[in-house]
């Protein structure tokens, strides 16, 4: 579950996150933002997540099923796919919990390592991330952390690259196509281990190359099962962007290349992976107090190189297994 809400003051902890290209620690929403583009963005977000919440109480209690709703629930909490989900929820949230990032790598990492196809592993990832990015997007902007313009520039490039690789992936074999995820994600892990060696320096100009910076963050999140944040806000931010908007306007604009990745694997994934949707949100939902405990006992130039290289070594297992 990404539900952040940002702490703008200076302390020693942000200083540190910031001089990373990562996103502030957790504070309460207070500041509220009232531009006509951004209130509408908002509007949509809360229009189609009630519409996703009500197609999916459709599909559960009225949908053709051979049995009731209630027995799908029952049968879901009684599966194994469901308790590795929440295992894969709790430590994915909790990563993302204590650095503001890698909750779809991490998650989409261990997925492909319980057997699951790259398909339903990313689709898994973004249905559950459906929720919980659009409610990351609202109290950015309730923030006042959303640039318009670079929202804008995102917005598009990002759900047409979050489509192409949503429909490569749901049409590609999952046996042909694993080995080359799995080596995409162990490059994220040493990308991630990287930033401990950069420093960041902030400067107000206009990013450059926006468009296309998005189309790629889009298309190999979709592919990936994840890396929408990792790609697009670490180069803006590597670039000298300031931090605190362009983390707010990622976040809002990675809803709606969220939402429409998971539009796409709802029509195209044959096996519907909604015990292992269920588990995600379910684990995230317990994530926070260790993440709180991470953030307080580990710093985070420690926390990077741990994360990475998990990710790294369990992505170098999957290589293995896949071409084996």
């Amino acid at each position: 579950m990404k539900i952040r809400n940002l702490d703008l003051s200076d302390n020693t902890i942000n200083a540190e996150h910031q001089a990373l290209g990562l996103p502030p620690v957790e504070d309460e929403v207070s500041h509220p933002s009232s531009h006509p583009v951004l209130r509408v963005a908002v509007f949509a977000v809360v229009f189609l997540l009630i519409a996703t919440l009500a197609y999916l109480s459709t599909r559960l209690f009225n949908g053709h099923h051979s049995a009731s709703g209630l027995d799908l629930i029952l049968e879901t909490l009684n599966g194994k796919e469901f308790w590795k989900a929440v295992a894969v929820g709790l430590l994915a949230q909790t990563v993302d919990g204590a650095l503001g990032m890698a909750y779809g790598i991490t998650s989409t990492t261990f997925l492909l390592m319980s057997g699951a196809s790259p398909a339903v592993a990313s689709a898994s990832v973004h249905i559950a991330e459906v929720f919980t990015t659009g409610i990351s997007g609202i109290s950015h902007v309730k923030l006042g952390n959303v640039n318009k313009n670079l929202f804008l520039r995102l917005l598009i490039p990002g759900m047409v690259g979050a489509i192409t690789g949503a429909i490569i992936v749901s049409k590609v074999d999952g046996s042909a196509i694993k080995p080359f995820i799995s080596v995409y994600l162990f490059l994220m892990g040493l990308y991630i281990i990287s930033k401990v060696f950069k420093t960041i320096k902030t400067k107000r100009e206009e990013p450059r190359h926006v468009a296309k910076l998005g189309l790629l963050g889009g298309f190999v999140d979709a592919v990936g099962g994840g890396g929408w944040g990792p790609v697009v806000t670490t180069t803006l931010v590597g670039t000298g962007q300031d931090p605190r908007t362009t983390i707010g306007s990622v976040n809002l604009a990675e809803f709606f290349l969220t939402f429409t990745s998971a539009t796409v694997f709802a029509v195209l994934v044959e096996d519907g992976p909604w015990p292992t949707v269920a588990g995600l949100v379910v684990g995230g939902l317990f994530a926070a107090p260790f993440a709180a405990v991470l953030t307080r006992k580990l710093s985070t130039k420690t926390m990077l190189v741990l994360v990475g290289t998990v990710i790294s070594i369990v992505s170098t297992y999957n290589i293995y297994k896949a071409i084996s």
